[in-house]
């Protein structure tokens, strides 16, 4: 790759932002129009019907299952953060949303993934009332880990007393009587994992919760967990351009049997051609302050994306659909969850299960990725502190 001058690299990515203007690929066009068949009919059912009118929702298709230990789920899953407008623009309609949840239920999504601090509550309100009607067909994984319930979202809160009392929560929120997986959010410096693992080991024994996991743990903390109890699933950040969980805790998740669910697997819309160098993102949106998304980052790292899109053509497929065959290609033991407020987009994700990489791909990739120098950090100063790497 070549280097580009700021302006001329502005100028050639400014038609980017439109995610569908690279949507014409046959699986990407073809996942587009079953999805839009479908949200139009589960946007009318829910507009239309009274509370009393019982819901039918049917799998048109499968996408293939994944084991997190030995919790089976969907290939991909649906990450229900952006729905409280995590990237700006405030919550989303709560009926879309619904209509959205049930849309990926339709067509093959077993996997859904939210949080009490997602909104707060409110992403849980709106899964609870997607999934309903489909409640013993499904995952629902949730998370607990900061004080949401002492007015301190922010703050990190494991106490064994606070976990209980944010399970309750959970399940009072999402309408059932278990939580199928249930992640610590981040670990507390301030309370033992193995204290942690006891009390989750509790409600796990009282039916409660079915299976438990971390969000950005280190090997050690995961090993100590699992010590305690089986570890089903391990959470983190994960994609093309953040790929330190291979070193870093793959090996202990590859040897104790723990699935791996990778957050933001198309880099927070980069890698599916969403951003370009001229965005300035508003405060509202989650992106403004992450060294990777400032103007001069993104310049130098549209080499990535301009990588990601020559593959994604030589394999018909779009850049979006591309990065997560890849993910999937990784490790039969991974289960990626791209979140998305928009049905063309959900419809996109979902076709990455029809791509499939060859070992020799495989390999020519990293090849290339490994000639590509990023620049910028993955978190903002504060939230990288919250992180473990002991």
């Amino acid at each position: 790759m070549t280097d580009r001058p700021g302006n001329d690299v502005s100028a050639r990515y400014a038609t980017m932002t439109n995610r569908r203007t690279l949507l014409g690929a046959g699986l990407g066009l073809a996942a587009a129009s079953l999805v839009s068949t479908t949200s139009a009919s589960a946007q009318s059912e829910t507009s239309n019907r009274s509370d009393a009118t019982p819901i039918t929702l049917q799998q048109g298709k499968s996408m293939g299952v994944r084991k997190l230990g030995s919790l089976e789920v969907s290939a991909i899953g649906l990450g229900c953060l952006d729905m409280v407008g995590y990237y700006g623009g405030g919550p989303r309609d709560r009926k879309s949303m619904v209509s959205l949840i049930r849309a990926a239920f339709e067509q093959g999504v077993t996997f859904f993934d939210t949080a009490e601090v997602y909104g707060p509550y409110i992403s849980e309100e709106y899964v609870a009332e997607a999934l309903a009607p489909v409640r013993d067909q499904v995952v629902i994984a949730t998370k607990f880990g900061f004080g949401v319930e002492e007015g301190q979202p922010t703050a990190l809160n494991s106490q064994p007393d606070h976990l209980r009392r944010a399970v309750d929560g959970s399940l009072k929120r999402l309408k059932t009587d278990h939580i199928d997986l249930l992640y610590q959010h981040r670990p507390d410096p301030n309370v033992p994992i193995e204290d942690v693992a006891e009390a989750v080991k509790d409600l796990i024994q009282a039916g409660k919760v079915k299976h438990w996991g971390l969000s950005e743990a280190s090997a050690g903390t995961i090993r100590r967990a699992h010590a305690v109890h089986p570890v089903s699933a391990v959470q983190s950040e994960y994609a093309m351009w953040w790929r330190e969980p291979e070193t870093r805790i793959f090996p202990t998740l590859e040897e104790l049997g723990i699935g791996f669910v990778p957050y933001c697997p198309l880099g927070r819309s980069f890698l599916a051609g969403a951003v370009n160098p001229s965005q300035r993102f508003e405060r509202t949106d989650r992106r403004h302050n992450l060294p990777r998304f400032t103007p001069e980052a993104l310049a130098a790292n549209m080499a990535l994306f301009d990588y990601v899109r020559d593959w994604a053509q030589r394999k018909k497929t779009t850049p979006a659909q591309f990065a997560l065959a890849w993910i999937l290609a990784q490790r039969p033991w991974i289960a990626p969850i791209p979140g998305t407020t928009q049905y063309p987009h959900l419809a996109e994700n979902l076709g990455a299960t029809g791509v499939q990489l060859t070992a020799d791909e495989l390999r020519e990739i990293d090849a290339g990725l490994a000639r590509i120098k990023l620049q910028g950090g993955r978190a903002d100063p504060f939230t990288e502190s919250q992180f473990d790497y002991s």
